[in-house]
């Protein structure tokens, strides 16, 4: 009944309209074989049998053949159709273009759009220049690589390459249209080199999912990447894989499956019974819609000229498409009007076409990849361009993430950093480490509130780019390549390094210093005594000793008051009643004072002036002393001289016998450029060879090009493999590490190494986490950042981990070894020296603590002995020089009333 009913309307509306208008429309088709628009061309043709009906005239070609896509072309003209829907490739669209130019054919396709199509050939698929320009502007990438295969990638690429221009942008275009697996790989090798982690691929989607299952095969779906799908079927594609490897990937979509009517032309798809279909059913693809809305754009156009009453019917013999020159249809003009007049809604949104055949006012959407799958993050149009729907940066996870989902925080077993816990067997996770980053890691999951796993880095090593191959190692590596989330480590914050991760604020500032096996003792010589004052000293002592003697020897012969007659003097007390001179003859007088002038006598003479001078420097008396003003004057400038060196002598003397002398052969770095006898290097991938590497400072570069030179190698591959080579070198090498470890070292037992010199550099321990990584600083999910830092170092818990690294508790138990030497001892006593000094430290205080302004040391009880015994023994000291030459003083310091309190506790 209901068909009889379709014939009645069929025949009135014919008696209506006149036989102008034909009621069968040819329409040809031109698809690969197997192909999944044929499968959607058939079954929208079911959903589309009005008035006028579309009759398919469907010839199956093969792709990239120009000869027979020119021949189905041609017999589909000759049957007289009215317009051909279809798909071309980039070696058969300029054939299609210029047969549809010349004949004035309508060529409806779901291919990549062309720049310089036709009117006639009508273009369903949106272009994705500007849209892809806008995501790029979004993300503010400046540096990226373009994978292109095909001539819709060369048109794309173009708009990319002129905006490029206007914005400074780094492009490097790669044509993959005919890569092997061989050169497939070395692009990436070559990628990995200049470290370009932003790529875009433009594809069609057969070629993308080869590239897509390439990239998972090479393990760079991880994090460390960023893709951009430059196709309008993102959720046509698996990303399972991307997924895992925690990717970031971004791309388009043209069908929205959530709309219910689309959903329920997607479930009719799926139960459509094509007989013919000689492939299994699939998901409606992007390409399969804008076929059925090929189809409905078709059946659309030609419902409309029916009503227009256009005649496009095609009488006697349809034409030939290679005559010359060609004779072009006609009505051909009439349809082509009508399909770019069309404005409906269809699968792939609004359709609507400008007077170049393009789709115009369509809405793309921008999706991308999170860990619960796709999601939709923005959308573009022509009007409002790019617009966000969500705040979410690329690199990043979603907020709920942070307690969802478990971070790998990456280190490395480093003292006091990071340790293995004794009894580590009986733990697990977390509990088998501790260290002070271990703590620190703790400290910050709790104040930022995630979850996380320590990992040591499976190679040992911090960090460096290999020269060669340019791929990062170490800790830096496994966050540049996505293995790892976070490194709470002793890591250096380096220039190099911050080209490819993100580092926090520093939590610790130190620099590069030089470590070397502690010289033994120095044996005292027979001229030990003369060590505490300088050569240069004892030198000007000498020639002052001999100068004061020659001044006080021609002041003594000039001065009327040294010289005197000794034989006369005594001959006078000896008879004091002979009568004097006055009654004597005249005679006689004259000669006895010629004998008076030839007896008078001079004591400074020049060894008698020796003599004095000398025994007033040993601080001891003499025999004579100057009677003249001017000697007394010289001997008395000469006392004070000797007062003077006399009691700095005895006071660096006490020093020299209480402090431990040793010899060290080198004192700094230029020591060290110096000289040939004495190996040293660096720990092997990290950034104190990377800072020797790049230096521009004379003495540096003389040291690079030692190190790099020397074999066998100077370089180590861990901390401790450097400290044993400099502990067994016998002080023929000398290690560079950073300042915190070398003291750390220091300090631990058994104490043969030490610092020598001051820093290289300054530079500080930073957090590390990967380029755009919601653990960042500059992402708006979460900072690891100065805050968190600051609230650690304001907190008690601050100072604890900083004792971790310097208490003395840290150190082994005194029967871990069977020696007796001793870590940080400010002054050693002499064993020849010791018995005789021990009965004057009765005082000691045995419980004493040492403030230090940059850190605080706890000094056991036997350094706080030494320290006071070398005071009592300084004091000892300045106080028997006082008695020697000022006579008895009051030994205050041996009881005072403090320390007898003490004693009696």
């Amino acid at each position: 009944m209901q068909r009889s009913l379709t014939l009645l309307c069929t025949s009135f509306l014919g008696l209506c309209f006149g036989s102008s208008f034909p009621s069968n429309i040819n329409i040809g088709g031109l698809f690969p074989t197997e192909s999944h628009e044929y499968e959607v061309f058939r079954f929208a043709l079911s959903h589309h049998q009005d008035i006028p009906k579309l009759v398919p005239q469907v010839d199956m070609v093969k792709m990239g053949n120009s000869f027979s896509m020119t021949y189905a072309f041609c017999s589909q003209f000759s049957k007289g159709v009215y317009a051909i829907i279809g798909v071309y490739d980039r070696k058969t669209v300029n054939m299609l273009m210029s047969f549809c130019g010349a004949l004035h054919v309508c060529f409806v396709t779901p291919s990549f759009p062309m720049e310089n199509s036709n009117q006639f050939v009508i273009q369903l698929r949106p272009e994705l220049q500007d849209a892809l320009v806008g995501v790029i502007e979004h993300y503010k990438w400046s540096r990226f690589v373009y994978l292109y295969s095909s001539d819709s990638g060369l048109s794309v690429l173009q708009k990319v390459l002129d905006t490029a221009a206007e914005h400074n942008w780094l492009v490097t275009s790669v044509n993959v249209e005919t890569m092997t697996e061989a050169s497939f790989l070395k692009v990436f090798q070559e990628l990995d080199k200049k470290k370009e982690g932003q790529i875009i691929i433009d594809c069609e989607l057969e070629r993308l999912t080869s590239i897509l299952k390439k990239i998972i095969e090479l393990g760079k779906n991880v994090k460390s990447y960023h893709y951009v799908l430059a196709n309008l079927g993102f959720l046509d594609i698996d990303l399972t894989e991307f997924k895992k490897g925690e990717a970031n990937v971004t791309g388009f979509q043209l069908v929205n499956y959530a709309d219910p009517n689309i959903s329920r032309i997607v479930q009719q798809w799926m139960d459509f019974d094509n007989k013919d279909a000689k492939v299994p059913k699939r998901r409606l693809k992007y390409t399969g819609a804008l076929t059925y809305d090929g189809v409905k754009v078709m059946s659309t156009a030609f419902q409309n000229l029916r009503r227009q009453r256009i005649d496009i019917s095609r009488r006697g013999n349809a034409g030939e498409c290679l005559a010359n020159p060609p004779a072009p249809w006609g009505q051909g003009i009439d349809i082509q009007r009508a399909l770019q007049q069309v404005r409906i809604e269809g699968l792939t949104g609004h359709i609507q076409f400008n007077e170049k055949g393009r789709r115009t006012n369509y809405t793309v959407s921008v999706m991308e990849l999170r860990p619960t799958g796709p999601k939709k993050v923005g959308y573009w149009n022509e009007d409002e361009k790019f617009v966000s729907t969500a705040a979410y940066v690329p690199g990043s996870n979603d907020t709920y993430g942070l307690q969802n989902r478990t971070y790998i925080v990456t280190t490395i077993l480093e003292s006091p950093y990071v340790m293995l816990k004794k009894n580590h067997e009986q733990f697990t996770g977390n509990d088998k480490y501790e260290g002070y980053c271990v703590e620190l890691a703790a400290e910050i999951a709790k104040h930022v509130g995630y979850h996380y796993i320590l990992k040591i880095v499976a190679d040992g090593k911090y960090g460096a780019r290999d020269p060669e191959t340019m791929m990062w190692n170490g800790m830096v590596g496994e966050l540049v390549y996505g293995k790892a989330d976070v490194a709470v480590a002793p890591l250096t914050i380096t220039l190099v390094r911050e080209e490819v991760i993100d580092f926090s604020k520093p939590f610790m500032s130190l620099g590069i210093s030089i470590m070397i096996k502690k010289p033994t003792k120095s044996k005292p010589g027979v001229f030990s005594f003369l060590d505490p004052l300088a050569y240069e000293i004892w030198m000007c002592i000498v020639f002052a000793y001999i100068g004061v003697s020659v001044v006080l020897f021609l002041v003594s012969r000039f001065s009327p008051y040294e010289w005197h007659a000794d034989d006369c003097e005594e001959e006078a007390e000896q008879n004091p009643n002979q009568p004097s001179s006055s009654f004597a003859q005249p005679g006689q007088g004259q000669q006895n004072q010629n004998q008076q002038s030839q007896e008078q006598t001079n004591e400074f003479g020049i060894f008698n002036s020796l003599w004095f001078s000398l025994g007033a420097f040993m601080q001891q008396g003499c025999d004579i002393s100057p009677r003249s003003l001017s000697g007394r004057i010289v001997g008395g400038v000469w006392w004070f001289f000797t007062l003077i060196i006399i009691s700095s002598y005895t006071a660096n003397l006490a020093a020299f016998l209480t402090v431990e002398r040793m010899v060290s052969p080198i004192e700094s770095a230029e020591d060290l450029a110096k000289q040939t006898e004495i190996a040293y290097g660096t720990l092997d991938a990290g950034s104190t060879k990377e800072f020797f590497r790049r230096s521009k400072i004379a003495v540096f570069e003389k040291m690079w090009s030692y190190m790099k030179s020397a074999d066998p190698s100077v370089f180590v591959k861990t901390t401790d493999e450097g400290v044993i080579r400099v502990r067994k070198s016998k002080g023929k090498y000398a290690y560079l590490l950073e300042s915190t470890m070398n003291e750390y070292i220091e300090q631990r037992k058994p104490c043969d190494t030490m610092k020598v010199g001051g820093n290289l550099d300054s530079k500080g321990y930073g957090i590390a986490t990967p380029k755009g990584s919601p653990l960042s600083q500059d992402a708006p999910v979460l900072k690891i950042d100065v805050c968190a830092l600051l609230s650690l170092s304001i907190c008690a818990h601050s100072l604890s981990l900083v004792n971790k690294i310097i208490s003395p508790k840290a150190l082994p138990p005194p029967e871990a070894n069977t020696h007796q030497t001793e870590c940080s001892c400010l002054f050693l006593i002499p064993e020849t020296l010791s018995d005789f000094f021990l009965s004057g430290t009765s005082g000691i205080r045995k419980n004493s603590w040492v403030l230090s302004s940059q850190r605080i040391t706890f000094l056991n009880v036997q350094s706080c002995r030494r320290h006071l015994l070398a005071t009592r023994i300084s004091q000892l000291v300045t106080w028997v020089v006082r008695r020697c030459m000022f006579g008895p003083v009051n030994c205050m310091w041996c009881s005072r009333p403090e320390d007898e309190e003490v004693e009696k506790r």
